[in-house]
């Protein structure tokens, strides 16, 4: 949790000084959820982000280094710099991708249950997906299709109640979790996403349930993002109650579970000062590890693209751009 926290934060300032191209999204004060469902699954399970998942590689076990590179844009990400903050993927860590399109990576975590249950390899696949997808058509047709065949799926709402600066209540008729049960599969609903433990029990009852062969399952986690939609985002209006924030900002997920943890006797207040100070080196040798990376070279930019690379040039050659050599 502290490494997401403290990556976003690092990425939050160098949009803000123009060093990360674009904007990013980030999950702070989503940790537990995230974490806590990571955790839940295995080291070759599959998993599918949105476009605010730079930290479920990172719970996934992925190494900052190449995530920071990849938001930058330089050849040493993830992605070789062509992915960025929105569509990145770690395959090493069974992280197929995200998508700035709401809803869009949802079928591809169904497509790789369907491809654990035919080759029989025992792997789980979970998609998450945000509050605001929870109204897409991509989402009810991928459910049904892994309800009918039982596919090892879990989907994952995580619901921090605001799509951009649209409250869920306004949009969203009923329970989420309960529209599960429209499909055959169980439906969960964490009321406390802030609570790591409380997260990881109902998704790993979840992949349990996966991994015997009983089908999907859909969880929601109930939980808040403490920064804009996006960084850098300035709407010009406070769609968001002050009350209502501050009192999700006094239920940070960082320090309830620090507090846990002393309070239990796992950890004393100076080992947990010791790992945090762990944690801001491994940013500061990410951010260190981007900036030694190159950027990638133009020559590059066809490569890794499904598509008929004749096709590609004609079609730059057809452009108002001019020639392929104009365009390099």
């Amino acid at each position: 949790m502290l490494r997401i926290r403290r990556f976003d934060e690092r990425a939050s300032k160098m949009v803000k000084r123009g060093q990360i191209p674009g904007t990013v999204h980030t999950s702070i004060g989503q940790e537990a959820q995230v974490v806590g469902a990571c955790m839940a699954l295995g080291d070759t399970d599959f998993m599918t982000g949105n476009h605010r998942s730079h930290g479920h590689p990172i719970g996934k076990g992925a190494p900052l280094g190449p995530l920071m590179a990849e938001l930058v844009g330089k050849s040493g990400g993830v992605c070789q710099g062509k992915g960025g903050s929105l569509h990145l993927a770690d395959f090493a860590v069974g992280s197929l991708g995200e998508s700035g399109i709401v809803g869009g990576s949802i079928p591809i975590a169904v497509g790789a249950g369907l491809s654990s249950k035919v080759l029989a390899n025992d792997r789980v696949s979970l998609a998450f997906f945000g509050d605001g997808a929870a109204n897409q058509g991509c989402l009810y047709e991928g459910m049904n299709m892994a309800g009918v065949w039982k596919l090892p799926v879990i989907f994952l709402c995580e619901n921090n109640q605001y799509a951009l600066s649209t409250p869920a209540h306004t949009v969203t008729s009923g329970v989420i979790a309960d529209r599960g049960s429209g499909f055959g599969m169980p439906g969960v609903r964490v009321e406390n996403g802030q609570d790591v433990l409380a997260v990881h029990e109902a998704v790993s009852a979840a992949v349990q349930r996966a991994r015997a062969g009983d089908g999907p399952s859909l969880v929601e986690v109930i939980t808040y993002r403490y920064n804009e939609h996006s960084e850098g985002l300035r709407l010009g209006v406070d769609y968001r109650n002050a009350q209502e924030k501050a009192q999700w900002l006094a239920r940070d997920p960082i320090v309830l579970f620090r507090e846990d943890l002393i309070r239990r006797g796992v950890a004393a207040a100076e080992e947990l000062d010791a790992l945090e100070a762990d944690v801001l080196r491994e940013v500061d040798d990410a951010v260190a590890f981007s900036d030694q990376s190159p950027y990638p070279e133009l020559s590059v930019a066809f490569d890794d693209l499904y598509s008929d690379s004749r096709f590609a040039v004609h079609r730059f050659r057809d452009s108002s751009f001019g020639t392929l050599e104009a365009v390099r």
